[in-house]
């Protein structure tokens, strides 16, 4: 995977917050908290490059992407994608917009209808945006056909099976069908919601492999969701380390895995198996303690206080601002200021 180049950012998140309202009652319902599961987060990604976000399960990676989409309309915050602010652009803006932005999900089953077929469901972006009239007038119904035939075997399908199920199809080839889906409209980015968590381990590496070729050939840019280090540290040019709905280191793959600064990322990186019996056993293995807290409650102070081995007294009152440590390395932690 190419490292970072000094490209435009092609996406800006700023301050993005998207809160869920926990609701009392059956008739006059009232609002009477909320789940915080993205609290106010920040960053770039730009043309050309994959930003990986790592976490533990419920640190709200996945709703970071969908309302990045606009699949969940965000509660506060801008998603500037290519100098258009889509949580308040207007519906034929954000239609254009939706063109360039496109997602790959978790379960390759779940994602495809299973009554369309292949055919149809990789050509369903491609009629909704030409019944609408976003397309140009030369995109018709034999080019669309001639788009799915070669975006299947861009994708490793054979095109004679177009007309076949997703019921018909391996796990690994599933997926493969909704990445040509992903890339019918040639869009600008794709969000990856951890879409090769629920794939055996030697068709994962078919399927990084493949989104690896895609963007060399295509120029694509990603924003990759995963809780396995490993694929994140394959497959990421840069990488955001989340808890608790915010992140609290981002920084190049490369750095992130030699130096790690916060405490929460040496705690996860120090988990992860290393395949070499002689480090693994020299090497110290960081226990946190507790659980993760509800996201449900406001907090005051640092988000990994309750579970830090290094807490200090500021960091109970007070939460964290990112700290750049250098021009790619940026941490939100009271241990360096």
């Amino acid at each position: 995977m190419s490292k970072t180049t000094e490209k435009r950012p092609l996406l800006e998140v700023k301050d993005l917050k998207q809160h869920f309202p926990i609701e009392s009652g059956f008739i006059m319902k009232r609002q009477i908290g909320a789940v915080r599961a993205v609290d106010g987060i920040s960053f770039t990604v730009n043309e050309g490059e994959t930003l990986g976000i790592v976490g533990e399960s419920g640190c709200g990676k996945s709703t970071t992407v969908r309302s990045i989409a606009q699949l969940y309309k965000p509660t506060s915050g801008s998603v500037i994608f290519d100098g258009i602010d889509l949580v308040n652009a207007p519906r034929e803006q954000m239609l254009d917009a939706r063109k360039n932005i496109q997602m790959i999900f978790q379960d390759p089953y779940a994602s495809l209808d299973p009554r369309m077929t292949v055919r149809t469901i990789i050509a369903e972006p491609l009629e909704i945006y030409r019944t609408r009239g976003m397309l140009d007038a030369s995109v018709t119904r034999d080019v669309i056909e001639k788009r799915v035939e070669e975006l299947m075997e861009r994708v490793g399908l054979n095109r004679a099976f177009k007309n076949r199920y997703p019921h018909e199809f391996s796990g690994g080839q599933r997926q493969r069908i909704g990445i040509a889906r992903a890339l019918a409209l040639n869009p600008k980015i794709i969000l990856a919601d951890e879409p090769v968590s629920a794939l055996d381990v030697s068709i994962q590496s078919q399927i990084l492999n493949l989104l690896h070729d895609l963007q060399k050939e295509l120029g694509l840019t990603y924003v990759f969701i995963a809780h396995d280090l490993a694929v994140i540290e394959y497959i990421s040019t840069r990488v955001a380390v989340m808890y608790l709905g915010k992140i609290m280191e981002l920084s190049r793959s490369s750095d992130l895995y030699k130096n790690p600064l916060h405490p929460y990322t040496k705690a996860l990186l120090s988990a992860a198996p290393i395949p070499d019996p002689v480090i693994e056993r020299k090497r110290q293995r960081i226990i946190l303690t507790g659980d993760v807290p509800s996201p449900n409650k406001e907090r005051f102070g640092c988000y990994f206080y309750d579970r830090c081995p290094y807490k200090m007294e500021k960091c109970k009152t007070n939460i964290p601002p990112m700290k750049r440590m250098d021009e790619h390395h940026e941490v939100a932690c009271w241990l360096y200021e």
